[in-house]
């Protein structure tokens, strides 16, 4: 089992930034790749980004492409995504989650993760 535990989420106003964490513990080892979806009130989750643990290959959404980086840490086990530009259409849980054995292509879709976090709230005022 890996457990997944996100935090950073809060309050800002459009056009600031906030930077999430996702700390992963357990058997992290068996885990290829960490993503970040989000989830609005009222809206269907969707892919945020990706990134591989070995070579930190990354994969964005293109709503937040030029706006968010994704980095690693593999000494702690711990993925960040980085938030700039943030605008009100950002607001809404945001989920940290592992995938075990997938290809790169399907690090979009959620059903390709076999852990996820319990979210955090990043809201954005206008």
């Amino acid at each position: 089992q890996v457990q997944l535990v996100e935090s950073g989420g809060g309050l800002v106003q459009a056009g600031g930034s906030l930077r999430l964490s996702c700390a992963a513990s357990g058997r992290t080892f068996n885990t290829q790749a960490m993503g970040w979806f989000r989830q609005a009130q009222g809206k269907e989750r969707e892919f945020v980004a990706a990134i591989t643990w070995t070579i930190g290959a990354t994969d964005f959404a293109d709503s937040v492409k030029g706006r968010f980086t994704i980095s690693r840490n593999n000494a702690e086990n711990t993925v960040y995504l980085q938030m700039n530009s943030l605008e009100p259409e950002d607001t809404a849980v945001y989920y940290c989650a592992a995938a075990r054995i997938t290809s790169f292509l399907s690090l979009r879709h959620g059903s390709t993760y076999d852990y996820w976090g319990q979210g955090t709230q990043v809201t954005v005022s206008s």
